[in-house]
């Protein structure tokens, strides 16, 4: 009988969510078997969500990518030959020199995001290529990006509370933040401190499976969370609730926001939001006594033109209250900010030429068509760790760009994604179990090691070893692109930090994971006694000369070409664009609001191509009232068109008492090649007021029967 090898190996979660679980490889003979979480990890606790419990089955999946490929056939047509890697690389790099040579490198547009979240193979890990080669630089700000230059302008590079540390916490709000779905392993722990007593409120327009479980479900009109939160901070010092010593001491600007925020009265903040001045009253005050009382930030609070204003009102509300000064108070968006990340190793900013242009990938299907009126058009793109034909805004746009003979497309990808369908030349890249790397993580304060346990199928390899065959090609000569993913992660983290301490490469190859040196569970109070890293050193409540940006990290590192426009000096309640109330003639043809959140069985677009976790997360659907249901005829089950002037989707009815009326809401992720139509082919690529975040709530649509 053969013997049977069975070992065990440390690895961590690639994908676009906060928890970046620590998890257990288990391999037989050279085969991944089965993935479980980590029993050691205080966060992962042993336990994975839907999408990853079976993560063996997508590296071994029947429509796996294995060798390059070529377009045969029309583009989106599907229609590839097999090449081998050297026929692939020369042709990719004959067409760039080619390209180059008579356009410029701006006519090459890297394109990428958080498909994989690993130091060496994910977002940035492209980055130093394409700034050396002076191609255009790709702002990436799907998602959280107008949040953080919110916090980043009010608290500074704070991680903020610890998320574990919510277990002290005594009133606990989930603002714009659907945990159970999207953040489940923080949600245990806040589970844990509501069975001790700590109230739960959920602050979201629909009822989602976190709203739930809350003790209290807020509801406000998408959009209208900075009214919301105004009309919060009123109260608080109407009422004389603020802690006027921490005020005093650790805040600047309370005397210019406490002006501001004396006319944005409750029911001033009811007529906007549909939530009673009553209830707003009852928030208030509860938030504000009940300590320690800490928020988690989602990135949904930003999707709408107000998003960045609504996230600074809601920032400065720990300050005023002094909930700071407790273990469990205060406010957590990214905890990122804290990792010892050398972000300039990683991306090499020193290598972009001046005046090297900006696209946004929001956006690209305006640049893709010309309407951005680009100096140089864009000729080629890369696309990696990205699928923008079902995850960016306007996507028939981008569909009809990619249509285009004169531009060439290439694709790294798992499997032949929407994206990919359209590429030129297709490159297998390989998945988790099949590379070494350390895992980011937006959502905790540990760092993650991912341990290259098994050999990649067919001739797939890891995104970094694509680049160094790219550099090696195009001729560049640069340390970094003959460092092996071992000398990567060696270079990219501060090991000398004092978040480090005690902690190295080694240590993680060991261990799986580590908790950085910031203060533990129990006594992390990072701002007890001010200590914010501002410029003032303090909350800052008023930013004067305050302007627009993007956070390095999202725009490769580069200062270049940042949006600049002056920003107001307080927060306040900006309306969105698409409302009844801001545009009538519009929402008189289209008078629904549509969410997008993400969806509970997809991690965006992943695993939406896979039967089993397309049967657990249902048919693409669109949930909307009774009462808006009835005025359309329409029956649950029913297939209907959603749709405005920027495009339309089909998706099965549910009718449902967990949207109010005027209000639909369908879940992201859903593969155009399986439907017909997703839901951002009606949402707009329009920016909110900070970090070019995208307008995913700001949209209006119809919705009739089929």
């Amino acid at each position: 009988m053969a013997s049977v090898l069975k070992t065990t190996h440390h690895g961590g979660c690639p994908h676009d969510c906060p928890d970046t679980c620590s998890m257990v490889y288990e391999v037989e003979n050279g085969q991944l078997t089965s993935v479980k979480g980590n029993k050691e990890h205080p966060m992962t606790r042993g336990g994975l969500c839907v999408k990853l419990k079976d993560y063996e089955k997508r590296h071994y999946h029947q429509d796996r990518l294995l060798h390059p490929m070529r377009r045969t056939g029309p583009k989106g047509s599907g229609q590839f030959e097999r090449i081998s890697w050297d026929e692939a690389l020369d042709e990719i790099t004959s067409r760039w020199k080619a390209i180059i040579d008579e356009y410029g490198p701006h006519a090459i547009l890297p394109y990428s995001y958080l498909g994989n979240q690993g130091l060496v193979h994910g977002l940035n890990g492209g980055d130093a290529f394409f700034n050396k080669m002076g191609a255009t630089v790709c702002e990436r700000t799907f998602c959280g990006e107008g949040s953080c230059t919110a916090w980043l302008l009010t608290v500074g590079p704070t991680a903020g509370v610890d998320p574990e540390s919510f277990i002290h916490s005594k009133y606990i709000i989930l603002w714009g933040c659907n945990s159970v779905s999207t953040n489940v392993h923080h949600w245990h722990i806040v589970k844990d401190a509501q069975k001790q007593g700590a109230k739960v409120v959920v602050i979201d327009p629909y009822k989602s499976k976190t709203a739930k479980e809350a003790d209290w479900h807020i509801a406000p009109k998408p959009g209208t969370d900075g009214a919301l939160a105004m009309a919060i901070m009123h109260v608080i010092i109407e009422e004389g609730l603020q802690d006027h010593d921490y005020i005093d001491n650790y805040t600047v600007g309370f005397e210019a926001l406490s002006e501001r925020a004396k006319t944005r009265t409750p029911e001033w903040a009811a007529s906007i939001t549909g939530v009673a001045a009553e209830d707003i009253r009852q928030l208030a005050r509860e938030f504000a006594s009940t300590q320690p009382a800490a928020i988690r930030l989602g990135v949904a609070v930003e999707r709408n033109y107000g998003g960045g204003q609504a996230i600074r009102a809601i920032t400065c509300l720990p300050a005023l209250t002094g909930a700071w000064r407790h273990v469990g108070g205060g406010a957590l968006q990214f905890p990122v900010w804290e990792h010892p990340y050398k972000f300039d190793v990683i991306s090499r900013p020193d290598l972009i030429p001046e005046g090297t242009p900006v696209v946004n990938a929001i956006q690209l299907g305006r640049a893709l068509t010309g309407e951005l009126g680009l100096d140089t058009p864009i000729k080629s793109m890369m696309c990696w760790n990205a699928n923008p034909v079902t995850q960016a805004a306007e996507t028939d746009k981008i569909v009809e760009g990619l249509m285009r003979e004169d531009l060439f497309v290439v694709s790294a990808e798992h499997f032949l994604s929407d994206t990919a369908s359209y590429a030129d030349i297709v490159l297998p890249a390989s998945m988790g179990a099949e590379m070494e790397d350390m895992v980011l993580s937006w959502g905790h304060l540990y760092l993650t090691y991912n341990e290259k346990c098994v050999d990649s199928p067919g001739e797939a390899i890891p995104n970094n070893e694509i680049f160094r065959r790219l550099a090696a090609r195009m001729g560049y000569q640069e340390d970094n692109f003959s460092w092996s993913d071992s000398e990567c992660l060696e270079n990219y983290v501060d090991w000398d930090s004092p978040a480090c301490e005690g902690i190295d490469l080694a240590y993680l190859r060991q261990h799986g994971f580590a908790k950085l040196k910031v203060g533990t569970k129990d006594d992390r109070a990072p701002h007890r006694h001010g200590n914010f890293p501002t410029p003032s050193g303090k909350c800052e409540l008023e930013v004067k000369g305050a302007t627009n940006f993007v956070a390095g990290p999202f725009r490769q590192m580069y200062e270049g070409f940042q949006p600049g426009e002056s920003l107001d000096s307080l927060p306040d309640y900006m309306p969105s664009r698409e409302t009844h109330e801001s545009n009538p003639a519009l929402a008189e043809k289209y008078p629904l609001n549509i969410i997008s959140p993400k969806s509970h069985g997809f991690l965006n677009s992943c695993y939406a191509n896979m039967d089993n976790k397309i049967k657990g997360q249902g048919e693409q659907f669109v949930m909307i009232s009774p009462v808006d249901a009835d005025l359309r005829n329409i029956q649950s089950g029913d297939v209907v068109s959603v749709f405005n002037d920027r495009g339309k989707f089909e998706a099965l009815a549910q009718i449902t008492d967990d949207v109010s009326p005027g209000i639909v809401v369908a879940t992201l992720g859903y593969w155009r090649q399986l439907n017909k139509g997703t839901v951002n082919c009606v949402s707009s690529a329009e920016f909110v007021d900070m970090g070019h975040a995208p307008t995913f709530t700001d949209n209006l649509v119809e919705v009739r029967l089929s």
